[in-house]
């Protein structure tokens, strides 16, 4: 019987990879893989649908999915789950010590559909009490001026959005120019150690913990999506995709607890990670509904 052939698009994980590689396949479909940058991924999709079967901002994918007639399908295989109390940086100077102080002051972020954003906002709101009304929220890219949303998108009343598009998040905060970003990777005035920023959470990881402690969530970043014409057509392509994804996360789970050989060049990985285990449970990354 000849195999459905399939285009995929994600970025290189290591849970995906031994179905890239060919070493576990999905029962009746061939795949031709492409790995290439994950904002390039989303964007080409988004837009154009070019590929089959796509990794997908969430954010993203709830924006298009809930259109009228939406021509895509998600499979509860997550590319990527983390928690997002590291992502809000501060400028010391605007006097922030809570997020509570987050009230009246200016706040940017790279994209109002990122996921990352979504999920922190939601915790600025409902955790925190700040109302997003009470913030005056900017819009650019981290570190390139002009970057813009993939999908369409509808404030809600009372928002105050501005966007920017001669200059950075980082170069702003540095600036003083905002006094908070709330971004998926750490600006370079972070990492480069101006001494004017600062996480808003030094201990993250701890309160991180801690709100996963009190929700149960373990916040979806990514997820895979496919096309609603081929599951149409070939409804089965959908369980044997799943089984596929989750056999390959099984085995890098299996070679992240390996305690015989490095599989990683970074000391006691397989020891974190049982103490991880033994936290929160065997599978870390679990897939499904």
């Amino acid at each position: 019987m000849k195999k459905l052939h399939l285009t995929v698009a994600t970025d290189d994980y290591d849970h995906f990879r031994d179905f890239r590689l060919g070493r576990v396949q999905a029962e009746g479909i061939e795949t031709t893989w492409l790995c290439m940058d994950i904002h390039e991924v989303f964007a080409r999709f988004a837009a154009n649908r070019e590929w089959d079967v796509s990794e997908l901002s969430f954010a993203k994918f709830v924006a298009q999915v809930t259109d009228d007639d939406p021509d895509i399908i998600g499979l509860p295989v997550f590319a990527s789950r983390m928690f997002r109390l590291s992502s809000f940086y501060i400028n010391k100077k605007s006097g922030i010590k809570t997020a509570a102080d987050l009230r009246g002051k200016k706040v940017g972020l790279p994209e109002w559909a990122q996921t990352a954003a979504v999920y922190t906002r939601g915790w600025l709101q409902h955790d925190a009490g700040v109302p997003l009304t009470e913030i005056h929220w900017h819009q650019a890219g981290t570190e390139q001026p002009g970057r813009t949303e993939k999908v369409e998108i509808k404030l809600p009343k009372g928002l105050k959005l501005t966007r920017v598009t001669d200059k950075s998040l980082s170069a702003m905060l540095a600036a003083g120019e905002l006094d908070c970003i709330m971004t998926a990777r750490p600006p370079s005035c972070f990492t480069r150690k101006h001494p004017d920023i600062a996480r808003l959470f030094p201990d993250f990881q701890n309160e991180e913990i801690r709100q996963f402690e009190q929700t149960g969530v373990y916040p979806i970043m990514h997820i895979i999506a496919v096309k609603r014409s081929i599951l149409k057509q070939h409804p089965w392509v959908a369980r044997n995709l799943y089984n596929a994804f989750e056999e390959s996360k099984e085995r890098s789970l299996e070679r992240l607890t390996d305690m015989s050989v490095s599989r990683y060049p970074v000391p006691w990985l397989p020891d974190h990670v049982k103490k991880l285990q033994d936290k929160f449970r065997a599978d870390l990354y679990p897939y499904g509904i």
